[in-house]
């Protein structure tokens, strides 16, 4: 007979209030489809006509698979102008287990030559504003955040070395920062109207250390570790694969290097598409610090600055280790 005093009492308990919500997000994902979606969401954000095309859905199915993801907490979503963007999110480790086996598994071919060719339209949409705007170029970009609000506070988080990598230059007033604190300096662009510009400037203002390449950034990814900084400013929202970018710049960096990013935060000033080219409404901080982290990169200093004209502007750092 067990002594009352010695043994441990007997207490009735409730299953863990995450049990539910659990098994509710399993059952969500449990689908065929559903999962297709989870591993493409895995990296890029897509609207849901860009879904139907890439699965070959009618908008109504699509939208239902949709919803039960987002009621799960599997997908979020968020408003640009008119289209809503989806995105995958993970809220346990267990779920983020499951992502990363279902991300080693192959995708269709035919599929994946649609995510690219999509991935192709929103890239031709960029440089063909470039091309045809490029010399209204710094009077479109005022309107949102000129060169003066971020240029000298990015300047203050460089950490000088061998050589620098600055990505959609621009009209090239940053080379000259980057040319007076490192060896060399690489200015990429997609456009080549934009890098005839920041040539230009450079040429205007005698800087001698700097290559120009016309390319995107696989160009900069094909120099492993070979930068010992990176520069990105006001680029991302008009690129096609933002969370691409931040994986190609990884693979330049040297360990212990730094990216340094300077963007918008979201915002709902739609006009800014058509007047800027812009592709996205700018970026959630903690959207930044999640693809930085997917590729590698450890979360450094940031500098957060209200605007006048209701926008707002972070500077971003991310090290390499």
């Amino acid at each position: 007979m067990l002594d009352s005093n010695s043994a441990p009492a007997c207490t009735e308990t409730n299953a863990s209030d995450d049990i539910p919500q659990l098994a509710a997000t399993l059952k969500a994902a449990g689908d065929p489809l559903r999962l297709e979606i989870l591993r493409l969401l895995a990296q890029d954000s897509y609207s849901v006509l860009e879904l139907c095309r890439i699965f070959d859905l009618r908008q109504p199915a699509l939208s239902h698979h949709l919803k039960v993801l987002a009621q799960a907490g599997l997908v979020s979503k968020r408003r640009e102008g008119n289209n809503l963007f989806y995105r995958r999110t993970a809220s346990s480790d267990l779920l983020q287990q499951l992502f990363a086996g279902l991300d080693l598994l192959p995708m269709p071919e035919a599929r994946a030559e649609t995510v690219a060719q999509i991935a192709a339209e929103r890239a031709e949409a960029s440089r063909r504003f470039f091309a045809d705007y490029g010399n209204r170029f710094r009077e479109q970009q005022e309107l949102i955040a000129s060169y003066s609000v971020y240029g000298p506070q990015v300047a203050q988080l460089l950490k000088p070395g061998r050589h620098a990598l600055e990505v959609g230059p621009g009209e090239g007033e940053f080379l000259e920062e980057l040319a007076n604190r490192f060896g060399t300096v690489t200015a990429l662009d997609l456009s080549k109207t934009m890098l005839e510009r920041a040539q230009a400037f450079a040429d205007e203002k005698g800087l001698q250390n700097i290559e120009f390449v016309c390319d995107d950034t696989r160009a900069a990814a094909s120099r492993p570790e070979s930068a010992d900084c990176i520069v990105v400013n006001m680029v991302l929202h008009h690129t096609p694969e933002p969370a691409q970018i931040l994986q190609d710049l990884q693979r330049s960096l040297k360990v212990g290097g730094q990216l340094l990013i300077t963007e918008l935060h979201d915002h709902e000033q739609d006009w800014a598409r058509d007047a800027c080219g812009d592709l996205w409404l700018g970026f959630a901080p903690q959207q930044l610090v999640e693809w930085a982290s997917d590729a590698g990169l450890q979360k450094g200093r940031s500098v957060h600055s209200a605007l006048r004209n209701g926008f707002q502007i972070q500077i971003q750092e991310f090290v390499k280790s």
